[in-house]
């Protein structure tokens, strides 16, 4: 089964709890929440607090992505959300192994995220201990970045690693993820797709988001 994450990031931040209830209305999977330091990226995004403010309203799994320095830090930091997923970078981290442990041991599902310019080599060592590879198809920290189409031989490689190793993490892919891009992975789909300002948060309604989500999940049923 296919998962659509919702960025709500990209959504309305002023009127966040109307957000939350149009997309309760949805058949959305998750909610994709970046946190950002202003350090590993140009930008400054959700904080512990705000989140558990938003968990209060929303019965949506989070879906945590760490853009940030020293996830180690920032798992501590996020972990008593009890989130679904938490996505370190392997460019942060120090010691992924470890990590990844100790997520397991907060029964919080890891992932190991990438940018575009990172080869997939440095995530290798630890693709058989992680839940989830986040590919990001544009670099971390902005939304409405340009779709980067070498992504996509990356998307292959890294399913043919897998299927090589018979090995089951689900590949998530953030960065501009729209109908047009999905189809452009048509050869090796992911697993989850997160769902930003090219295809969903465009000031609508409960009905037009469930519309866009319906439409994406259309591309993606008839490519997989």
């Amino acid at each position: 089964m296919k998962k659509i994450a919702a960025s709500i990031m990209c959504a309305d931040m002023l009127n966040v709890q109307t957000e939350l209830e149009r997309l309760e209305k949805t058949d959305c999977d998750l909610l994709h929440l970046d946190v950002m330091d202003g350090v590993f990226v140009d930008n400054l995004a959700l904080g512990p607090e705000w989140m558990a403010s938003v968990k209060k309203q929303t019965n949506l799994p989070f879906d945590i992505h760490l853009a940030t320095e020293m996830p180690e830090k920032y798992v501590e930091m996020f972990r008593f959300l009890q989130p679904e997923t938490i996505s370190f970078h392997i460019e942060a981290a120090a010691h992924p192994v470890l990590l990844i442990k100790r997520l397991k041991s907060y029964g919080i599902k890891p992932s190991i995220a990438l940018n575009p310019v990172t080869p997939l080599e440095d995530i290798l060592p630890y693709i058989d201990e992680v839940d989830q590879i986040l590919l990001m198809t544009v670099p971390t920290g902005f939304a409405g970045q340009t779709f980067q189409q070498e992504t996509l031989e990356k998307l292959r490689e890294l399913k043919n690693i897998l299927a090589q190793r018979n090995l089951q993490p689900l590949i998530e892919v953030d960065g501009n993820i729209n109908t047009q891009t999905i189809s452009w992975m048509k050869k090796a789909m992911p697993d989850v797709f997160v769902l930003g300002t090219s295809a969903l948060f465009q000031g609508g309604d409960a009905n037009s988001y469930q519309e866009c989500i319906q439409e994406v999940r259309q591309t993606i049923n008839a490519y997989r």
